[in-house]
């Protein structure tokens, strides 16, 4: 009790551990935060996201704009021209929600942002806690929500996986396939093994017993993706991140887009 209180009561980053606990902490902020500004920075940009049959996943689908990919045409006129535009702003929102609102990220940015705890048994910068009914706490109700769309978005990327196979000259394989299908598989693993997916799978049940053979398997399938949700996120998170630059830097002529048949 007195080790507790004492914890109650230490300053921002007072600790009695040893080991190195701030780490992780800074090496979650920095892969975030990084990501967090390329992301941005490319989405604002609003061009060099499409190169022949490569769309970049941070425009697709591209429901208006200027390459062949649009589903709806160029920009639609009632948008105002002092609007800042990109084709991007309509659709990223939906991605970003879902790995905003994720239950492994909630966990990351509360240590590594919020400081909430940084670590185990490490001091705290508040001494307040107003649970998941108040702001920003409440945002992570919506995931579930955001699931359905993410679930969309591996169907639409795969689709753009597809495509990256089919070339003027017909069937071929480029770096910017494998990367596009290397994409989708990783975001599908991250996105198949969500929480909230499991728990929606399982029959929607705070506990399996009693229910069907089919709800198990089915719980027990998204399980093993689930365990390791951490590395999907991560490894989901840079793919997404290096395959829009792929595309970007073909599409600017720095780099060039090898084809192995």
């Amino acid at each position: 009790m007195a080790r507790l209180e004492v914890l109650e009561n230490a300053r921002f980053g007072e600790t009695d551990r040893g080991d190195r606990w701030w780490l992780t902490p800074v090496l979650v902020f920095l892969g975030l935060s990084s990501f967090i500004v390329y992301s941005t920075w490319a989405a604002f940009q609003g061009a060099h996201y499409a190169v022949g049959n490569y769309l970049s996943p941070f425009y697709s689908p591209e429901l208006f704009g200027d390459t062949h990919h649009a589903w709806f045409g160029p920009k639609p006129g009632w948008i105002p021209s002092w609007l800042p535009w990109s084709p991007a702003f309509l659709i990223l929102w939906a991605p970003g929600g879902f790995r905003l609102t994720c239950y492994y990220y909630r966990g990351a940015y509360y240590k590594s942002f919020w400081g909430d705890p940084p670590a185990c048994a490490v001091g705290e910068p508040r001494k307040s806690y107003l649970g998941e009914q108040s702001f920003p706490l409440i945002m992570q109700n919506v995931h579930r929500y955001f699931l359905y769309l993410a679930l969309a978005f591996i169907v639409l990327l795969a689709y753009d996986a597809f495509n990256a196979f089919r070339f003027e000259d017909g069937f071929g394989i480029g770096v910017g396939s494998l990367v596009l299908t290397a994409n989708v598989i990783l975001l599908g693993g991250y996105t198949l093994g969500c929480h909230s997916l499991r728990h929606l799978v399982g029959g929607g049940k705070d506990s399996m017993s009693g229910s069907s053979k089919i709800a198990c398997q089915a719980y027990g399938s998204v399980s093993c993706l689930n365990r390791n949700h951490m590395r999907f996120a991560w490894a989901s998170l840079f793919m997404v991140g290096f395959a829009d630059f792929y595309i970007r830097m073909c599409s600017m002529g720095i780099w060039t887009d090898m084809r192995f048949l």
